[in-house]
């Protein structure tokens, strides 16, 4: 169970009808394109913060632009697979990426597993000390192809017109490079911590500043979460790194060279990312049965899957996940 946390509050009046929805066997695109059918509202005029799994029950905010003086009657024919849990007016539409965080509920059944008090023990160090924030496999697409299929889009073999696919490709290739980054600081052993010249992002904000060298302060706010090491989101231009951060990433996306000319043709502005999540009021408890029953929350654009890795191999009885994006 998914539920999205915006942070907006409807104002009660305004053209644009806000939906509290909770959807089940559905994605975000299925659950607006049935909305559109049914209100007889443009695709283009029904926005959501962000995309919401699929095989999952997920509550979320849906907005449309809907005539004032006109009754939404429509709302009384939604299948059994939508609830609608609340309706009001607001000024202004709800724009992609207006997102605090999600809450998880999750129960993972069939376990094989050891030592059950070892299981809580890494549940507590992960709620302490966090977990790499990787994009996961869901945001690559059935097989990792949109990494390919992005490559295909710069090399210019495949026209993509649908802008929709489009970001999708280009997100992809970014996460691409930014994984093996990631990666590469993993194996280093400071994916926790800052290195010379690393873009440190402020916990629960977007704000971030370029550590100095000799700054005495940073390993204490790292160790207390105020402050995570970020890494690149590729585009146009230079990422804000400098000196040792600067050449690591740099040689990690040179890997890639085609994903990185094909971002920097495509005019996408450089971003960061943190490389670390440290989840909100991780909880976990095993059942009677067996099951393992996971509590938290994660920022805008963290990944439950990517907590999950952290704690074994896990397998997906409803099919391969969709995203729940930033």
């Amino acid at each position: 169970m998914v539920t999205e946390n915006t942070g907006i509050e409807p104002e009660g009046q305004g053209e644009h009808l806000w939906l509290r929805l909770r959807k089940t066997g559905l994605s975000t695109p299925e659950m607006c394109k049935l909305l559109s059918r049914l209100s007889g509202v443009r695709d283009r005029d029904i926005s959501y913060a962000g995309l919401k799994d699929k095989h999952a029950v997920t509550e979320q905010w849906i907005s449309l632009i809907w005539p004032i003086k006109q009754e939404p009657d429509w709302l009384a024919q939604l299948p059994a697979e939508i609830e609608l849990l609340a309706h009001i007016r607001h000024s202004r539409k709800l724009r992609k990426g207006a997102l605090r965080g999600n809450r998880f509920q999750l129960v993972i059944r069939h376990i094989a597993c050891v030592d059950p008090d070892a299981v809580l023990e890494r549940i507590a160090h992960i709620r302490r000390a966090g977990f790499p924030n990787y994009f996961a496999e869901q945001r690559f697409g059935r097989d990792g192809a949109n990494v390919s299929k992005a490559k295909a889009m710069f090399n210019r073999s495949m026209t993509v017109r649908d802008r929709f696919r489009r970001g999708m490709f280009l997100s992809a290739a970014r996460s691409w490079i930014f994984n093996n980054l990631l990666a590469e600081r993993v194996r280093r052993g400071d994916w926790d911590r800052v290195i010379d010249g690393d873009v440190c992002q402020l916990h629960g904000s977007r704000a971030w500043f370029v550590a100095e060298a000799g700054d005495a302060d940073i390993p204490r706010r790292v160790k207390e979460g105020d402050i995570h090491p970020t890494g690149p989101l590729w585009g146009d231009g230079d990422p804000s790194s400098k000196g040792e951060a600067l050449g690591l990433e740099s040689a990690i996306a040179r890997l890639d060279v085609d994903l990185m000319a094909g971002l920097a043709a495509a005019r996408v502005d450089h971003d960061r990312r943190a490389l670390r999540v440290i989840p909100e009021d991780l909880h976990g408890e095993w059942l009677d049965d067996g099951s393992l029953r996971l509590e938290f929350g994660l920022p805008a654009g963290a990944y439950a899957t990517a907590l999950l890795r952290e704690l074994g191999a896990v397998q997906f009885a409803g099919g391969p996940a969709t995203e729940v994006d930033d």
